[in-house]
């Protein structure tokens, strides 16, 4: 059992890695900020969860403090992704010329 664990792990921490890999690629390879923000947190938190459940077949005694870590990452990876969002499109950063909807100036819009 302790073999297949083993391998189950091991995958899982290369699937992790790939993942924050493509995550630093769309960082540079995005246009603006935004899509850098959603890439950036998209693959983050996928592959740290990843690499988290790795480390869990690997170590399985510190099974419940990643369970723990991994649920907290899960709840302020995307909240602190939207608040980026939010600063950076009140403070006018540019947008992509694709972009083609632009839902915060839409909220905002409403608001007044």
């Amino acid at each position: 059992m302790g073999f297949i664990l083993d391998m189950i792990g091991g995958v899982l921490l290369v699937g992790g890695a790939a993942f924050l890999l493509f995550g630093g690629l769309g960082l540079v390879r995005m246009p603006d900020i935004y899509n850098r923000i959603q890439a950036g947190a998209k693959t983050t938190t996928l592959g740290t969860l990843l690499t988290l459940a790795g480390a869990a077949c690997l170590q399985p005694a510190w099974g419940w403090k990643l369970l723990l870590i991994g649920v907290f990452l899960i709840f302020t990876n995307p909240v602190s992704a939207q608040v980026l969002a939010r600063t950076a499109h009140r403070h006018g950063a540019a947008k992509s010329p694709l972009t083609k909807v632009d839902r915060l100036a839409e909220d905002r819009e409403g608001e007044a």
